[in-house]
């Protein structure tokens, strides 16, 4: 409305100016014919002297309004004046042999117009000049007339461009009021998406709130999920901390002592790790980018991180092995991918037998990338088997989180972490037991293109 009012003001200005040069116009115009009327009537006497009888009629029309005074003065060569007021001086002309120009006579602001012509004899011309002046009270008048009709016109429209403007920001906005209404009235647990008609207009705001609501959903999920695995997970060897301390309080050897310390100690271990998983289970909550994805080699990073655990498998007496492509590319993060391998390989070797061969392969199969970690350790009883199976193939939490609950036997938290990744990646993960021997075979598939 302001920036209406703003362009209307601009408009009345220039009106402004154009009626005054209307005015102006149409007053040198009125101008100039009373003074070719009076020069219609200047003539030669029979001594070749200029003779000049000013008409009525010529002065008469420039009279427009009671208040307006008239002014007339003709000239012979070098400026003689023949009659008129000599305080009207006469204005310079042009080519053309006419001349127009505002001047002062006494106080009063005047247009004055001035003519030049001749007059024949036979054998010379004998020059002459006409001027004519009119205050300027009928000229303002008309340019006023002018502003004030269009003044009206303006203020109508930006009027009736502000009533427009009011209604249509007063019905679009009530969309908006709804949305803040049903904002206001939710409960804080209730993070739907807004689905409500809208305009157009409106749908950016939507699509962001919209949005906003998705991630933060998926925040809360992922600190439910934290929470409910650290309190499952934590539980057990805190419990194991306490009581074999207690155990050691009242023990009354020092073998007993020490037997109950390196328990406690074994407790601290596991717990160690449990909160490593737990913080990384955390991370790949928080990382749902799929900008952060792109083509890396899958089998190079597998054979570096299979050396990098040799050692640690080697102490506790486990074949750990690569074999299968030099070079195998797959749509993933390399640092979550290697999460995945390091948790599968933790896992086989925390829950196999000394003496236990472990193979990490991968393999192109068809459009998909595969990597399978494999043991001929105990195995698994088909019934677990089904569990993780199941544990993996749906979705308990709306952001597709896996529980530690999912997995069974020990294996949950590990397999969690590995069913996590495995969904942002969009992979699929297979678990079984090999035919014919002991062991567990786990393929995860990832996909080649982004």
């Amino acid at each position: 409305m302001i920036a209406t009012a703003f362009i209307a003001f601009i408009a009345l200005a220039d009106t402004w100016r154009e009626a005054q040069t209307i005015a102006r116009n149409l007053s040198d115009r009125v101008l100039a014919g009373s003074a070719m009327a009076i020069a219609e009537k200047v003539t030669l006497n029979q001594t070749g002297e200029l003779k000049v009888e000013v008409p009525f009629s010529a002065l008469e029309m420039l009279a427009s309004t009671a208040d307006d005074r008239v002014f007339y003065r003709v000239d012979a060569a070098g400026g003689i004046m023949l009659t008129g007021y000599a305080a009207l001086q006469p204005v310079a002309t042009g080519l053309s042999g006419f001349g127009f120009a505002d001047a002062i006579i006494g106080k009063d602001p005047v247009r004055a117009a001035t003519i030049t012509r001749e007059l024949s004899t036979g054998s010379s011309l004998v020059p002459f000049s006409i001027t004519v002046a009119e205050t300027t009270l009928a000229r303002n008048a008309l340019a006023k007339t002018i502003l004030l009709r269009s003044l009206v016109r303006l203020v109508a429209f930006v009027a009736t461009i502000m009533i427009i403007v009011w209604l249509s920001v007063t019905f679009a906005m009530r969309p908006l009021e709804k949305i803040g209404v049903a904002m206001e009235v939710r409960a804080p647990d209730d993070l739907r998406p807004l689905a409500m008609p809208v305009p157009a207009e409106a749908l950016p705001l939507v699509f962001g709130m919209n949005s906003f609501i998705a991630r933060l959903s998926k925040a809360l999920n992922a600190l439910r999920n934290f929470t409910g695995n650290a309190s499952h997970q934590l539980r057990t060897p805190l419990a194991v901390i306490g009581t074999q301390l207690a155990i050691a309080r009242r023990a009354n050897s020092p073998l007993e002592i020490e037997a109950s310390l390196a328990k406690a100690d074994a407790a601290v271990s596991r717990l160690e790790r449990v909160l490593a998983q737990l913080l990384l289970m955390a991370k790949v909550d928080s990382t749902n980018d799929k900008n952060e994805r792109y083509q890396a080699d899958i089998a190079l990073i597998s054979r570096e991180i299979v050396a990098e655990i040799i050692p640690s498998a080697l102490l506790q007496n486990r074949d750990l092995g690569y074999e299968g492509a030099a070079q195998l590319y797959a749509t993933i993060e390399p640092v979550l991918f290697g999460e995945i391998l390091r948790n599968l390989i933790d896992n086989s070797i925390n829950h196999t037998p000394a003496g236990t061969i472990i193979t990490v392969s991968s393999k192109q199969a068809g459009q998909w990338a595969v990597l399978t970690v494999t043991d001929n350790g105990l195995g698994l009883p088909p019934i677990v088997i089904e569990k993780l199976q199941d544990g993996f193939s749906r979705k308990t939490e709306p952001n597709g989180a896996v529980h530690a609950n999912a997995g069974t036997n020990g294996h949950g938290l590990g397999l969690a972490i590995v069913g996590e990744i495995a969904e942002r990646f969009g992979a699929t993960v297979t678990f079984a037991t090999r035919p014919m021997v002991d062991g567990t075979s786990v393929a995860i598939a990832f996909q080649t293109k982004i």
